[in-house]
């Protein structure tokens, strides 16, 4: 008699291994579908980074170019230093 009190009806063994496979499977599939929105949030926080990066790369090219232009620095060696083009008659060729 004990026998028969221990034993599951049929097939309710196999319903309960489903369910809990279902619930595991479920709770999952939210997990990833969570972890995926963070990774997603943090890739687009990523390129707006790069993105703002670039921009400040290519406003910092263009003032190095401005601050290095020839004219630019011909101009104030001229006006600050007192520099100029000698005169063909002032240079003097060194030979080795």
């Amino acid at each position: 008699m004990n026998h028969v009190i221990r034993r599951l009806p049929g097939g309710s063994l196999l319903m309960l291994v489903l369910f809990v496979a279902i619930l595991l499977s479920s709770l999952a599939v939210a997990y990833s579908a969570h972890w995926s929105r963070q990774l997603l949030n943090e890739l687009f926080t990523e390129l707006n980074t790069r993105d703002r990066a670039q921009a400040e790369w290519g406003r910092l090219i263009l003032e190095q170019s401005t601050w290095t232009a020839h004219g630019r620095v011909e101009t104030l060696a001229a006006e600050k230093l007192g520099m100029r083009v000698p005169d063909a008659a002032e240079v003097n060729m060194v030979k080795p």
